[in-house]
């Protein structure tokens, strides 16, 4: 039984007209005139327990909207959201929903501002009613995997943009919640403080069995988490499937650029590979681009050496950020 389900959602918000100038601005507060825009516009989707799903798109696609309808934080302008059979934004059910889910945005916190971090932790044990053995085997896995021993005691105010985030991520997980949604939880942060977040909300998952849902920008978190992807645009899903099925129909393609002194060999290269092979080259570097169901790596590879005296070589497949901007560009998959 799916643990989130979005049927036939749309949330539509009214803005005031407006006119320039301050009495413009005082002949607003009495006018009735407004303009309404559809951030949200009929998505339906269902989450199963234990899935990790990437929900991505553009900035005002709607991601942000909906995943504060599915905590409660908005209520839906038509349709229906439930969290394991309830709804969050009824305030009869709410309560029900708070004790399932936990919420990291990137650009707030949830953490007191001048309170030490273990203290913090404290007050949503009591806050959520937190057995204590459970509490403390919960401390001791998220210390553990985020790493917060060296600042359990400093002041939240204190801390860095990688210590805040991580210390977010326990306090969204110390009672133990069934759904974890993380909205940018990756924005800003180091490679190194970023690897270890992506690592830690692996380890969430496989021992908790937690529900996930990601929004990014970062298609390698993306790429790192999630075996399904919703891709959302302009307050409509475009596509809400696995990343291996778009990544075939977009062909399974591989990217080859390598450097060479020897120069003016685009002609010779369209001679000697495969038309189907796009090849250019941008500053400096030789690009060739090719789908591996037609030519394989190691023929093109093969031709490359045999051929020329190479500097420099590198080997790529094709991303899931190509393959959004394509889904974008289309506007259909």
């Amino acid at each position: 039984m799916p643990i989130i389900e979005v049927k036939g959602v749309k949330k539509v918000f009214k803005k005031p007209v407006r006119e320039p100038g301050i009495f413009g601005m005082f002949k607003t507060l009495f006018s009735f005139k407004y303009t309404t825009v559809a951030a949200v516009k009929d998505i339906s989707f269902s989450l199963e327990p234990g899935e990790i799903v990437g929900y991505i798109g553009a900035n005002g696609a709607g991601k942000s909207t909906t995943i504060k309808m599915m905590c409660g934080i908005l209520t839906p302008t038509d349709g229906v959201i439930t969290i394991d059979g309830y709804k969050p934004y009824n305030p009869k059910e709410r309560k029900h929903v708070l004790n399932k889910i936990g919420v990291v945005f990137g650009q707030r916190t949830q953490l007191w501002w001048d309170l030490p971090l273990i203290e913090s932790l404290v007050i949503l044990k009591e806050i959520y009613d937190v057995p204590k053995d459970a509490y403390e085997e919960r401390f001791k896995f998220l210390s553990t995997v985020l790493e917060l021993d060296p600042f359990l005691n400093q002041p939240v105010r204190t801390l860095s943009l990688g210590q805040r985030m991580r210390a977010d991520l326990a306090a969204s997980l110390i009672h133990n919640p069934q759904i974890l949604f993380l909205d940018e939880p990756t924005i800003g942060l180091d490679v190194l403080v970023k690897d270890r977040m992506i690592e830690a909300i692996k380890e969430i998952n496989k021992k908790y069995h937690t529900t996930i849902v990601l929004t990014t920008h970062n298609m390698e978190d993306i790429t790192d988490l999630c075996k399904r992807v919703i891709i959302l645009d302009e307050g409509s899903i475009l596509y809400d499937g696995p990343i291996k099925k778009i990544k075939a129909k977009f062909g399974d393609m591989r990217h080859i650029s390598f450097l060479t002194k020897e120069r003016n060999i685009l002609l010779e290269l369209k001679e000697m590979l495969p038309k189907d092979c796009l090849i250019e080259e941008i500053e400096g570097y030789i690009h060739l681009s090719f789908d591996l169901e037609k030519m394989s790596v190691n023929d093109v590879l093969k031709t490359i050496i045999d051929t020329y005296t190479i500097e420099d070589i590198k080997i790529e497949e094709n991303s899931l950020e190509s393959i959004v901007k394509k889904i974008y560009e289309n506007k259909q998959i």
